[in-house]
């Protein structure tokens, strides 16, 4: 491959590791209104959007949407606390690669058994945990970005110099696309999975309630 695509690969290595994610000292401790919230997470992850001048990571018609689907519990007198932070960073991660149902079943647990101080841990101690692994994630994925960056080197060889260029790229694409692809297929049958176990838990109370009777 050229050099523009050995620079291409840089800037993609490069911009792996400047992602970061909202710390718990990021968000206040005290409630906030909807307008805040949207400033706060939007100031945070415009960096990781493609169009960082025009798209657009959270909107007061997506928190309203997210309440309505279940996705986030309903504000006390118009504020948000911080675990409603949390609940909207995850949504906004999960929400590239899944449907709305899909993140609905898969926050459905966290909520029922930690949102409000349910659980033995909290919705904070959760997400400490799940984006401690981020810097190792991080250097993980940077590996796995250039090795099939290598391997697409490997193809069309015998190819003429300009089509050899095209080809490979084009070679580069398709094993991210695959990688992404099929981790996708993995976390629907994961959240399959759950959607099944939940309708089995609501079928059980059904019928108890129905044996009662």
């Amino acid at each position: 491959m050229t050099l523009d695509m050995e620079d291409l690969l840089n800037s993609i290595v490069d911009s792996v590791e400047r992602i970061d994610c909202i710390k718990l000292d990021d968000i206040p401790d005290i409630d906030l209104y909807m307008d805040q919230v949207t400033t706060l997470i939007d100031g945070k992850l415009r960096s990781t959007t493609r169009n960082p001048g025009d798209d657009k990571i959270l909107t007061k018609t997506m928190i309203n949407n997210y309440t309505k689907n279940d996705l986030l519990p309903p504000p006390v007198k118009k504020k948000y606390t911080k675990e409603h932070v949390l609940l909207l960073i995850f949504t906004y991660y999960f929400k590239s690669m899944l449907s709305i149902n899909d993140i609905q079943a898969m926050l459905a647990p966290i909520i029922d058994g930690y949102y409000d101080g349910k659980g033995a841990l909290t919705l904070e101690e959760i997400y400490r945990e799940i984006f401690s692994m981020e810097r190792e994630q991080v250097k993980i994925l940077q590996d796995d970005v250039v090795e099939r960056f290598n391997r697409a080197k490997q193809t069309f060889v015998g190819e003429k110099e300009e089509d050899k260029e095209i080809l490979q790229r084009f070679s580069f694409l398709c094993m991210l696309c695959f990688d992404v692809f099929t981790k996708k297929l993995m976390m629907e049958k994961i959240v399959d999975g759950m959607m099944n176990e939940q309708k089995a838990k609501e079928e059980k109370k059904e019928n108890k309630k129905a044996d009662k009777k």
